[in-house]
């Protein structure tokens, strides 16, 4: 894999986005080896590992050629491909490690389902459109699962609960504050609920009396 200045010109483009677009290197395949290109030679495998979510240059180098094997098509890799899957990669920004293969895992899924797409449109066989169709219903679905690992990852492993709506009927009381929810056990801050007057202090006491006691029984 070597480096190598970047000559060819670009498109005009917005003034904001040229300074980002400038900076990114771009991948060149030849028969033998696969040239990172860029103004600054010495930057091109840094700024693409960084990108990348590379921890080095061996993990850099072992990612894009990955990433061409996926990208061939009738076994020959492609470099339009390879460029739209490292631009699909650099737009996630994985951030480590494992973000960097998952991304890397999510792209190439993403290519073998509009193959399918493809092969499916393409086909009038019925029976070759039933196989078709349910080798991208699978990739589909693991797409989806891919993009939840993702979302965990980032969230350290957690699900993100969002509550959009609250109706609190007559007679009803809710509580105001942090609120922790594991599998079977909901951790509120009563204090905020008793400044709110939606709980007076005394209900508050009793139960934590109770809960006192049962502990004392256990």
């Amino acid at each position: 894999m070597t480096t190598s200045p970047e000559h060819h010109g670009m498109p005009a483009l917005a003034a904001n986005a040229r300074g980002s677009l400038a900076a990114s290197p771009r991948i060149k395949l030849t028969k033998r080896r696969i040239v990172i290109k860029h103004s600054d030679p010495q930057a091109a495998e840094p700024l693409l590992a960084e990108a990348l979510g590379a921890a080095d240059l061996d993990a850099l180098h072992g990612l894009l050629k990955q990433l061409v094997k996926a990208s061939a098509i009738g076994r020959k890799p492609d470099e339009a491909n390879l460029a739209f899957m490292i631009s699909m990669v650099k737009s996630i920004a994985p951030k480590d490690s494992i973000e960097a293969m998952l991304v890397a895992q999510m792209v190439s899924i993403h290519m073998a389902s509009m193959r399918s797409a493809c092969r499916l449109a393409c086909t009038d066989d019925i029976s070759q459109q039933e196989s078709i169709t349910r080798a991208l219903t699978r990739l589909a679905r693991t797409f989806a699962g891919q993009i939840e690992a993702l979302s965990r990852h980032r969230n350290n492993g957690e699900r993100a609960i969002t509550v959009r709506n609250l109706s609190v009927q007559d007679g009803g009381r809710a509580i105001l504050g942090n609120v922790t929810q594991h599998a079977s056990l909901i951790i509120a801050e009563p204090d905020a609920a008793i400044e709110a007057g939606l709980v007076p202090s005394r209900e508050v006491g009793d139960c934590a009396q109770a809960e006192s006691r049962q502990g004392a029984n256990a």
